[in-house]
């Protein structure tokens, strides 16, 4: 449903993933499960893109006023972590926290956001991240716009609304293109958007004291069977840490220059040179 454009109503979708800075050595998988483990000590956190569409969504509000509605999937979701929209100046924040929104495909996550958003109603404009920050496949918004029946842009780096239409420059491998979109639409971020801004501590106080609205499957009208890992529509084959080996080879000689030549005659014969 179409909102009054001038009141824009923003939906923006966050995901709690693991700390994409933990060091790589703290990551183990279980070959049982395909199921990273995760890093002892190291709380998750917002994706890293999804703060920049939680950046876009609030630079408008900021310039023409609205509503941010933040919405974030999974199970046993950490209020500390999702909070972060409310404390960043997000006005809701909607949880769909359930066993059975866990473990999803890209489809079956855009599936369940979808129809979450469906019982929203009321948007003009909703935005993602280009890619989560664990899995990097980058389809989930896409299959958002798809399953809502609206026209999508991805990886943009500027938005700008004017009248009743959204203004996209998306980022491409030489440069940015600039594109028209009637609203209501979804648009992902790129990391080429402004910086995400900081929490001011007003804002962690503000949000401490907001309660998220927490739905269930049968809140948004879904069966368990088509969210999550029952409603993937992909399988898992096989997760595993790719194992890289390296060969050292030391080039010698009687004197700097001998050495060198040495080392010329190595690439050569390796067809480096």
């Amino acid at each position: 449903m179409e909102g009054e454009i001038g009141i824009m109503n923003i939906i923006v979708c966050v995901k709690q993933v693991l700390d994409p800075e933990a060091p790589p050595a703290s990551f183990k998988i279980d070959p049982s499960t395909n199921k990273v483990v995760p890093p002892p000590g190291m709380p998750p956190v917002v994706s890293t893109f999804d703060e920049y569409a939680v950046e876009a969504a609030l630079r408008i509000k900021d310039a023409q006023g609205g509503k941010v509605t933040a919405i974030s999937l999974g199970a046993n979701l950490l209020r500390d972590v999702v909070k972060k929209p409310l404390s960043m100046g997000a006005d809701e924040l909607i949880l769909l926290d359930d066993e059975a929104f866990a473990e999803g495909d890209s489809w079956a996550t855009a599936y369940a956001l979808a129809m979450a958003i469906k019982k929203i109603g009321e948007y003009d404009l909703i935005l993602c991240g280009r890619q989560a920050a664990d899995w990097d496949a980058g389809q989930t918004g896409s299959g958002i716009a798809e399953i809502l029946g609206l026209p999508s842009v991805t990886v943009a780096k500027k938005i700008d609304i004017v009248d009743s239409k959204a203004r996209v420059e998306r980022v491409i491998s030489d440069g940015y293109e600039v594109i028209e979109v009637s609203l209501p639409a979804l648009i992902t971020l790129s990391n080429e958007h402004a910086e995400p801004r900081y929490p001011t501590l007003k804002g962690i106080m503000a949000a401490k004291k907001k309660e998220p609205i927490v739905w269930k499957p049968a809140d948004i009208g879904v069966d368990p069977s088509q969210i999550g890992a029952a409603g993937r529509r992909t399988k898992m084959v096989k997760l595993f840490q790719p194992v890289r080996e390296g060969k050292c080879e030391i080039i010698e000689g009687e004197s700097p220059e001998e050495a060198a030549v040495n080392l010329a005659l190595k690439l050569k014969e390796v067809k480096i040179l």
